[in-house]
């Protein structure tokens, strides 16, 4: 999401002032300056002290400021880490290669998982843990993430998403499916109405809907006035720079996971009163994994997109979830999701951000659980 990357890139380019800084205060106490004395010889005398000392802070701080950082968030009893299984590798109608991954229970029912934006189909960690035992789990990385790979011609929108997750549908096999789907996830999920045959629709037995929103990110921000105005003349600028100059930004994103300036904006804007060390830390890792060029397609994508017309026309159960801290997808675009939608409810997991999923992965999963089970008739139709 817009909010998050543009403040990792700004944070991003200040790590990187504050290593350029350390190296000139480290090249300026060592080059120092030349002394002659009474009997005119010539004796080289290192800079200022203070520029060695601040220097080798600044330069410490460069690579392993993540760890000064991260003791200032509490440690988690059960961190996240990336699991993964043997997966197959599917074909989306747009010429993408998708890799899919089953978990679970392979003869219970099918919930097919979409992950958020920037992060990858490992980011399911709580979920598969908590549901493996009774579902048939499916995951997959979006195209361009993880180790799926980006169309030949490179172009991304939120309905060829769509196509790829209908494509995920039928690799599902005969029986009903469950979506759910996290932040673009959740607006890749709406948008299989629009996108998809119908043979694909009618597998969808119910949605859950996660931290999301129904139209450009941009309006159901925190600050939405504000991000408004900044759009045209520094994000999407800076989108494009960065589809421009993505190796660079590659670097620069990993400088900055080095250096916890990511950690501190993940922190800041992706989660809640419940965050763990290992989740801010796995959540910013799995960010600086993804291609920045193809995350700022994909932002510029999200610019451009709504399904305000299809909620309407959605036939199946709905649930919407969403954090009551969340300032990227705020609550009040899941409650108008909720209240459009013919046949949905809305459930407020209190003090979650966006990532509400992971830092209070119990009260989704049971959700998740209960919506599941409450769709038992519909399965055995």
């Amino acid at each position: 999401m817009p909010i998050i990357l543009v403040p990792r890139l700004i944070a991003s380019l200040l790590s990187w002032a504050v290593l350029i800084a350390a190296v000139y205060l480290l090249w300026s106490w060592g080059e120092g300056h030349v002394v002659i004395d009474a009997h005119g010889v010539r004796h080289h005398l290192h800079g200022a002290a203070w520029r060695l000392y601040t220097g080798a802070a600044l330069l410490a701080w460069s690579f392993l400021g993540r760890f000064v950082v991260l003791m200032f968030i509490p440690a988690g009893r059960d961190e996240p880490h990336e699991q993964r299984a043997a997966g197959h590798m599917v074909q989306s109608p747009d010429g993408s290669s998708l890799r899919v991954e089953t978990f679970g229970d392979q003869k219970g029912p099918t919930i097919i998982l979409t992950h958020g934006w920037g992060l990858n189909s490992t980011a399911w960690w709580y979920t598969k843990k908590a549901l493996s035992s009774r579902f048939r789990l499916i995951t997959w990385d979006l195209p361009g993430l993880g180790r799926s790979k980006p169309p030949a011609d490179g172009k991304i929108t939120i309905d060829r998403f769509a196509e790829s997750l209908g494509a995920v549908i039928q690799f599902a096999g005969a029986g009903p499916v469950i979506l759910v789907g996290h932040s673009i996830g959740g607006m890749t999920t709406q948008t299989v109405w629009r996108a998809c045959t119908q043979q694909v629709k009618d597998k969808v037995a119910g949605v859950v809907l996660v931290d999301t929103t129904y139209q450009n990110p941009i309006e159901t921000m925190w600050l939405a006035p504000l991000w408004r105005a900044l759009r045209w003349p520094l994000i999407e600028p800076m989108m494009w720079l960065t589809v421009g100059l993505f190796p660079l930004m590659w670097l620069s994103s990993w400088q900055g996971y080095l250096s916890g300036s990511n950690q501190i904006v993940m922190r800041l804007t992706g989660f809640g009163r419940f965050a763990t060390r290992g989740q801010v830390d796995f959540t910013a890792r799995l960010a600086c994994k993804g291609s920045p060029g193809v995350q700022a397609k994909g932002n510029m994508a999200m610019f451009r997109w709504r399904v305000t017309e299809v909620l309407p026309t959605i036939p199946v159960p709905m649930v919407v979830l969403t954090g009551s801290k969340d300032i990227v997808t705020l609550p009040s675009a899941s409650r108008t999701i909720a209240d459009t939608v013919s046949d949905a409810r809305i459930m407020e997991i209190k003090g979650c951000g966006h990532m509400g999923f992971m830092e209070r992965a119990e009260a989704y999963n049971q959700e998740i659980v209960k919506f599941a089970d409450g769709l038992q008739g519909l399965r055995n139709k």
